[in-house]
């Protein structure tokens, strides 16, 4: 994939819009890491209709999806949305991720999320991200930490996934303790 494709990119990664053409590879990596994801993250249905459902919704204004991908050969080594994008004097989203088994523990995701937290500040204009995390996964509390997140809060019973309502933690970052401009809240 050439670097006209990217959004933003890193020393090793590459964040791109998520498209029709990534459901196999990512059906693919969404089996290889079920271990993984259970109970962390719902399952999502990887059928051809349920996929093209998923990229359209990115098509609206409240949901932006990615890739981050590899730099050397454009493989996919996670996922991230911004979802529930609200404006006004709000400008605020609900990040969402997910890494993948075969390629965690080498930082790919902190970088590309940190690439993401970026473009949101500046290109997305937002003043403020938000991530609901359950709290035993604390491989993805350690990553928002990294990445100067702080916990706000506890959500009892705030999702349902994997057969149950899961308790969250609550953790957001500002346009500013990301070291960005804040977003003037006209977009």
């Amino acid at each position: 994939m050439s670097d006209q494709s990217f959004l933003v990119h890193g020393p090793r990664v590459a964040v791109r819009r998520v498209s029709f053409q990534d459901r196999k590879e990512i059906a693919a990596l969404d089996q290889e890491s079920a271990a993984l994801h259970r109970p962390w993250i719902p399952a999502r249905e990887t059928t051809p209709d349920a996929f093209r459902e998923y990229v359209a919704k990115f098509d609206r204004p409240a949901h932006k999806g990615f890739v981050v991908c590899l730099r050397a050969g454009g493989a996919i080594v996670g996922g991230v949305n911004i979802n529930n994008i609200v404006r006004g004097g709000i400008q605020s989203g609900a990040l969402g991720y997910v890494a993948y088994a075969s390629t965690t523990g080498h930082g790919y995701m902190t970088e590309g999320l940190r690439l993401v937290v970026a473009y949101a500040f500046t290109a997305l204009g937002l003043h403020r991200l938000e991530a609901n995390i359950q709290p035993g996964n604390t491989a993805s509390i350690r990553l928002v930490e990294r990445l100067g997140f702080r916990r706000e809060g506890y959500s009892p019973r705030f999702q349902y996934i994997d057969g149950a309502w899961r308790d969250h933690e609550r953790w957001a970052i500002t346009a500013e303790a990301a070291g960005h401009a804040a977003a003037d809240g006209s977009a």
